[in-house]
């Protein structure tokens, strides 16, 4: 098992205070693990077994407490003392007017709480209504790079460079590692896709038109860091004999997101200072995704590499925008607290030509924040100040 030091070091200040700890992401990513691994260290720094409460509430021996009244009765009859409590709640967006027990509970005895969910927008409209201002939000990712070479305990050069074109093709879902077949890892990642689908879209925004939801789906997982608007979707829509609304598209686009398969990123106009609006691109949180719906396609490894650094900077912390320049743009802007980097991705730097777009895109960037190029190449082309590194080992830095 990884221990996911990453989310456990973020989260240990926050053990004891009455701060609600919201994780967030997609489905089977890991969070339950990571709530499993905090009981576990809160056991071993001598917190008694009565003072922690765990529910997950896809366990269907809690159905009956997805009624708030009924949940909220059941916590507070197992707080019998005024030492602190720690309560997780998995998965409690199967609980209606969950923010409402968390907030009495948070207000009214002494407990440390965590949640997880697997919509982005529990940190929206709902918390927004009860505990604003009263929580803190870590985003769960599937296994970075590093992570799985971890796990599968993998040193060796030659081995890694294997390992991670195995990762390129079927990504980082964490169970998906104990499969053995491709067969069995598609089929693994087929389910979590239905399940998503199901309960997360269709289910949750009472979805009718499942035929162009489906549809929609696959052809931004077909197409992964490519830049589109609802606009130009629909003209491929429309090209496949599906006439749909814009309002539709940008609605349906949003319950996408806010299930969490897939990231929007912004255009940030770095000479002008303000996001541009109407054209995003979107990254898959999960890569294995693509290769469950894209068979007989060719594959896009620029494109695919392009979508692992965007997730490995989201799950570094950083804040991720696609910068503008005329006539061009900077693949990543990332932000972290008073840190910014800027980021080119290519596959492989083929010849000059392609060496002097990729470090040239720098040229009209005049402000001093890291360059960096990353590559598949192994020879260090770091040129005027902007640093070229080896994907793989940029991926492996701690």
């Amino acid at each position: 098992m990884v221990i996911r030091e990453r989310y456990l070091n973020a989260l240990r200040p926050f053990y004891d205070q009455d701060l609600i700890k919201v994780l967030v992401g997609i489905r089977r990513s890991g969070k339950s693990v990571i709530l499993n691994q905090i009981i576990n260290e809160l056991k071993n720094n001598g917190i008694d077994e009565k003072h922690i409460i765990y529910i997950n509430f896809e366990d269907f021996d809690y159905q009956e407490y997805t009624d708030p009244k009924k949940l909220n009765k059941y916590v507070k009859d197992k707080i019998t003392d005024d030492k602190k409590y720690y309560i997780f709640f998995d998965e409690i967006q199967n609980v209606d007017m969950w923010e409402k027990v968390v907030n009495s509970l948070r207000a009214t005895k002494n407990t440390s709480i965590f949640i997880t969910g697997s919509n982005s927008d529990l940190l929206s409209s709902d918390l927004a209504t009860h505990i604003a201002g009263r929580y803190v939000s870590f985003k769960v990712t599937p296994f970075t790079f590093s992570e799985v070479c971890e796990l599968l305990n993998i040193s060796d050069k030659k081995d890694i460079d294997d390992v991670f074109k195995d990762y390129i093709k079927w990504g980082g879902m964490p169970q998906r590692f104990m499969q053995n077949t491709d067969e069995s890892k598609k089929t693994y990642l087929n389910d979590i896709y239905d399940s998503i689908v199901i309960k997360d879209i269709i289910r949750r925004f009472n979805i009718k038109d499942v035929d162009l939801l489906n549809r929609i789906v696959t052809y931004i997982l077909t197409t992964p860091s490519q830049t589109f608007s609802p606009e130009s979707l629909r003209k491929y829509m429309m090209s496949e004999s599906r006439g749909v609304s814009l309002e539709t598209l940008y609605n349906y686009l949003d319950y996408i997101t806010r299930a969490n398969l897939i990231s929007k990123a912004e255009r940030y106009d770095i000479r002008g200072k303000k996001i541009l609006t109407g054209k995003y691109k979107y990254y898959l949180t999960d890569l294995g995704f693509t290769n469950i719906l894209s068979e007989g396609k060719k594959e896009q490894i620029g494109a695919y590499l392009e979508n692992i650094i965007y997730n490995e900077l989201i799950a570094r912390g950083y804040n991720v925008k696609i910068g503008n320049i005329e006539n061009g743009e900077i693949d990543f802007i990332a932000t972290r607290f008073d840190e910014k980097i800027y980021i080119q991705v290519a596959y492989i730097l083929v010849d000059e030509l392609a060496v002097k777009r990729e470090f040239g895109a720098y040229g009209k960037i005049e402000d001093n924040y890291p360059k960096y190029v990353l590559s598949m190449d192994k020879f260090d082309f770091s040129q005027n100040g902007i640093i070229h590194k080896n994907i793989i080992d940029w991926l492996l830095e701690k």
